[in-house]
């Protein structure tokens, strides 16, 4: 990539550009030079993520650089100058994969070596990726896929995120992959650079039929289990490095020993990092905050999961919509599934109540996000108002069954109504022997997902500790589950948690949600006569 100018102009896409983060706005452009005051290495599911907050003497603004795990140079007291779209997390600025140009350089890493230390240490190896900053050589990892541009005197780093287009739809069949495809036939014949990295046609004669005068990137060829499968080649399509590439289905598993990453929304992070713009299909049920609820809808269970971060990071999401009726007509004709799984499928999953179910899930999420970018057009033109939610919602959890359903539940009411999220634990001394590590490590990772910020508390009182967490935070809004000890057990332990955690709310003015706590569902509840029993690392058309 090549060094660019940062951006001169008053305004970006209609709204004013913000030279301090005083003036910054969620999706607004901001172009603010500072310096560099805390730093963390952090992690987004199994995908590493280096943090950095930048104080210009007017606000903070948190760096995110998804995919990696270190920036060389960066350090806390380096001068840098940013530029990219901010936006709001857990009442924080944020700005993803900003473009960045270091004024000072900053300090080298203690693990650096030199060239000839690692020449002699692997002296028969192949070029390697080279670090841009100390001219060391470095293992090609997610993190160092990216090579940045610098200016002859090394000062000037770029990191330039490709554009990342989402179709989405309530089921399979909707037309999603047509809808990519289409997209990426008008793109070529503007002469853009586009290839396919994977597109599954499932043997469909029409989406066959549009990928003609395509460039198809050829797949690796994996044996698993004594069958052979073929996967997306990434590091072909990294060397490739064309300008837009397609990758269907987002939620798919890789098939094991195919590459670097178990899913793969996390090769197309990596392509996103590399500058590389992609376009993509997923399915409304493959959402981690949807799942559940989508499996206690159509009795199956979602296996394949995307995190909502990664969806909601997409610069641009498009609704492939299908009424049931025309879907259950497509599977009738034979376009969706095999004639011999039409029968099966149009009893069960594509039944017309739940795709209806579907479809409303799709509508609201994509109602959410356009509610979004309606504020983002009144910013544009009333930029003394703050457009900003006021609602803070607080779920206190335990490491109860059924507990990650509330947390997704509770994320669909904060984004509904634009609230930000916090998933407070409070370790109390009978709760920490009664605590299941590994659960609770599931939960976090649940929090994660959906986007929600998570909080553990050490505490003597539970009910007090959620009450002060929710005073000092201006909680508007408590989420909690219902309670599953028995009369006896609420005496013997001084009242329902529940009940106290009420009435101190309600005297400090705070609603209170108490969400019926479900046990999460047997495995002989999900139907697996239908595409459950598919092979390891087919994404599950039927879920």
């Amino acid at each position: 990539m090549s060094c660019f100018d940062f951006t001169t102009a008053a305004t970006w896409a209609g709204r004013p550009v913000a030279r301090k983060v005083a003036d910054a706005r969620p999706r607004g452009r901001v172009v603010v030079t500072g310096t560099i005051c805390a730093e963390e290495a952090v992690s987004r599911e199994r995908s590493p993520a280096y943090c950095c907050t930048l104080d210009d003497g007017t606000g903070h603004l948190d760096l995110l650089f998804l995919g990696r795990s270190r920036i060389p140079g960066v350090a806390v007291g380096t001068r840098c100058r940013v530029e990219g779209t901010a936006r709001t997390e857990s009442g924080r600025l944020v700005v993803w994969n900003p473009l960045y140009r270091l004024e000072t350089p900053g300090p080298p890493s203690g693990d650096d070596r030199t060239e000839a230390a690692l020449a002699d240490d692997e002296p028969t190896a192949t070029a390697e990726p080279v670090d841009t900053v100390t001219g060391h050589h470095q293992p090609p990892t997610l993190e160092d896929t990216v090579i940045d541009a610098i200016g002859e005197d090394g000062s000037d780093l770029v990191d330039v995120a490709g554009h990342f287009r989402i179709y989405l739809g309530a089921a399979a069949g909707v037309g999603k992959t047509v809808a990519m495809l289409d997209e990426a036939q008008r793109r070529r014949q503007r002469g853009a650079d586009v290839v396919i990295g994977i597109v599954e046609s499932h043997g469909r004669p029409v989406t066959e039929a549009r990928m003609a005068g395509l460039e198809v990137m050829p797949q690796r060829s994996i044996e698993y289990r004594g069958v052979l499968f073929g996967e997306m080649d990434l590091q072909a399509v990294l060397r490739r490095h064309p300008k837009v590439v397609l990758v269907d289905e987002l939620a798919h598993t890789n098939v094991p020993g195919s590459g670097r990453h178990d899913k793969r929304w996390q090769d197309v992070l990596e392509l996103l990092e590399a500058g590389i713009d992609v376009i993509t299909t997923v399915n409304i049920q493959h959402l981690e905050s949807i799942a559940d609820a989508v499996e206690r809808i159509t009795h199956v269970e979602v296996r394949e999961r995307v995190p909502d971060w990664v969806v909601r990071r997409a610069d641009q999401i498009e609704l492939v919509d299908s009424s049931p009726e025309q879907l259950r007509r497509r599977m009738l004709h034979g376009n969706i599934y095999p004639p011999d799984k039409v029968p099966q499928a149009l009893t069960h999953f594509f039944r017309a109540d739940n795709l209806t179910a579907l479809r409303e899930l799709a509508l609201r999420f994509m109602a959410d996000e356009t509610e979004e970018e309606l504020l983002e057009h009144l910013l544009g033109y009333q930029t003394g108002i703050v457009w900003d939610t006021a609602e803070r919602i607080m779920v206190g959890v335990t490491t109860a069954p059924g507990t990650d359903a509330i947390v997704r539940r509770a994320s669909r009411m904060a984004a509904r109504i634009k609230a930000d999220l916090h998933v407070v634990y409070v370790n109390s001394p009978d709760a920490a022997r009664r605590a299941d590590r590994a659960r609770l490590g599931q939960l976090r990772q649940v929090v994660s997902d959906v986007g929600a910020s998570w909080h553990e508390i050490d505490a003597d009182h539970t009910v007090e500790a959620l009450i002060d967490f929710a005073r000092h935070q201006q909680i508007t809004q408590i989420v909690i589950g219902s309670s599953q000890r028995n009369r006896w057990q609420e005496i013997a332990g001084g009242g329902s948690i529940v009940k106290q955690v009420t009435r101190r709310a309600t005297a400090a003015e705070v609603d209170v949600h108490i969400i019926a706590r479900r046990d999460p569902p047997d495995e002989h509840h999900f139907n697996h006569r239908t595409a459950n029993k598919r092979r390891p690392g087919a994404t599950q058309k039927s879920k």
